[in-house]
């Protein structure tokens, strides 16, 4: 009998992430409400994703336990978020057990035949610019001077260097209210550095970018991808009011795909034109009191609605 070869690795792979439910680092083991893990997994794999992000190290266990609840519901790790203080080298070092933490986790999962989970990188930035989210796609001043964008991209190089190190291609996350938040600011550390990008299509919104742009633009760099649709009237907001990065979950600023302001369709083919990877839906939002039916909903929804679009 003829032994076929094993079936190759899926092209772009869809997950969704424990943030879309509640769980992330501002509430888990600080909010009352954050749902219990175990649904989260269990509503993920229901919904038909076929892997999650790791949210908070612990949240969903660790080494064997955390190995085993995501075989089970026959989930991937997409993989793991982490910010750190690139431009300081003393804090960086300092923070160097957490990374070493998130990358345990990721050694502990079991490889189910998708892609390989990536280290998702994000800036630990400063009270003061986190205090500012939008504000620097026009006031440059609020972006690192030269030495200390000097200093982030030797960090980052340290940092990616580490995880190559360790068997993880890093990926580097833009966010509100960091030093990688604008697109001039995204598009220095891309000029700067060997990272590629986890491009979020929520937060770029935020920070003054338009996702399609992104894609044509910056496409050959992006290896991972945190799928969001936000609304405007809400993001403009939250920069009028020059409120804290915070206001972005406070407000609702993200919302199910289809109900918000990214030009999804457009996003979403040039995703299926280039990308390969895994593709992350996000939804960023607070625990709900009374639980995960309605996040829960919104994730099956979300999935249909890329489904219908050809994924």
């Amino acid at each position: 009998m003829m032994t076929l070869p094993p079936n190759p690795a899926p092209r772009i792979v869809i997950a969704n992430a424990p943030v879309s439910f509640g769980a992330f680092e501002v509430t888990v083991g600080i909010d009352p409400h954050t749902p219990d893990a175990l649904a989260v997994l269990d509503s993920v794999a229901d919904a038909g994703y076929r892997g999650i992000d790791l949210g908070p190290v612990g949240y969903f266990g660790e080494g064997a336990a955390l190995a085993d609840r995501l075989a089970a519901r026959g989930l991937g790790l997409s993989g793991a978020y982490l910010e750190l203080p690139y431009s300081e080298p003393a804090a960086l070092q300092a923070m160097q057990p957490e990374l070493d933490s998130l990358l345990d986790a990721l050694d502990a999962v079991k490889d189910i035949g998708l892609l390989p989970p990536r280290p998702t990188l994000g800036d630990f930035s400063t009270l003061a610019r986190r205090a500012r989210p939008g504000q620097a796609v026009k006031d440059l001043s609020l972006g690192l001077d030269a030495a200390g964008f000097a200093r982030f991209v030797s960090g980052i190089e340290r940092t990616a260097d580490y995880c190559r190190g360790r068997g993880y291609e890093p990926t580097f996350h833009n966010e509100t209210g960091t030093f990688i938040e604008a697109p001039w600011e995204i598009e220095r550390m891309l000029e700067h550095t060997s990272v590629g990008l986890c491009l979020d299509t929520g937060h770029l919104i935020i920070g003054g970018g338009d996702p399609v742009s992104a894609l044509r633009d910056w496409g050959p760099r992006i290896n991972h991808l945190h799928l969001k649709d936000a609304r405007r009237a809400v993001i403009a907001d939250i920069v009028r009011d020059a409120a804290p990065a915070e206001a972005i979950w406070d407000r609702g600023a993200f919302c199910a795909l289809g109900q918000g302001d990214v030009p999804l369709d457009a996003v979403l083919a040039l995703i299926l034109e280039q990308f390969t990877g895994w593709l992350v839906v996000e939804q960023d939002i607070l625990p709900d009191p009374s639980g995960i039916a309605t996040p829960a909903a919104d994730q099956h929804a979300n999935l249909a609605f890329l489904r219908a679009r050809g994924f």
